[in-house]
């Protein structure tokens, strides 16, 4: 599902073309998703399940906060920064699923935020629950326009910002010698 969706676009891809891509039957395929939504679904869900992974292994316990915060967005947007065509599809297809898309991205959303308040949060709580998925959903925006921009496979860029957002919404101020972002280019 992964590399025909990505080529040609969730509307446009066939069961025919993933069993063929997978090397599978169309009834295997049926045993396993009820159709090809369902196989989208759980791809979104495999697909942000590893990069909550790659977050996760990806931070120091120990060090301050700010910094696993830096490291793990750092991780995370590397993460997807490696599969440019597969986050593109994903970030942008999940939006075409009405309310079974919209309640997996927000599942997704939300393992995110409470990821963000446990390495946050480990000694004087500075982060609300409200804070933390107001920086998921700015953090997801700006990968989405850096997406839109053809930048996906950059995303790794977007790293001190995002981690600014973190930082001041936990009441920080931004890394030192954290430079000011320039005028916000537009995906046209």
């Amino acid at each position: 599902m992964a590399h025909v969706a990505a080529a040609q676009g969730l509307a446009a891809t066939s069961i025919a073309a993933v069993v063929s891509e997978a090397g599978v039957s169309k009834r295997t395929f049926y045993e396993h998703f009820a159709d090809k939504d369902a196989c989208f679904l759980e791809l979104y869900r495999a697909a942000s399940a590893s990069a909550l992974r790659t977050l996760r292994e990806s931070v120091q316990s120990g060090r301050p906060w700010q910094d696993q915060v830096e490291q793990a967005l750092g991780a995370y947007l590397a993460h997807l920064a490696a599969g440019p065509q597969l986050i593109r599809m994903l970030f942008v297809e999940i939006h075409h699923l009405g309310p079974a898309g919209a309640t997996v991205r927000r599942e997704v959303m939300e393992h995110l935020a409470d990821y963000m308040l446990e390495t946050i949060n480990t000694q004087d709580p500075v982060l609300t629950p409200t804070m933390a998925v107001a920086a998921v959903g700015g953090i997801h925006e700006l990968v989405l326009q850096a997406i839109e921009r053809g930048e996906a496979a950059q995303l790794e860029r977007l790293t001190p910002s995002a981690s600014a957002v973190v930082r001041l919404l936990a009441g920080e101020p931004p890394a030192p010698g954290a430079k000011k972002n320039g005028p916000l280019k537009r995906a046209v």
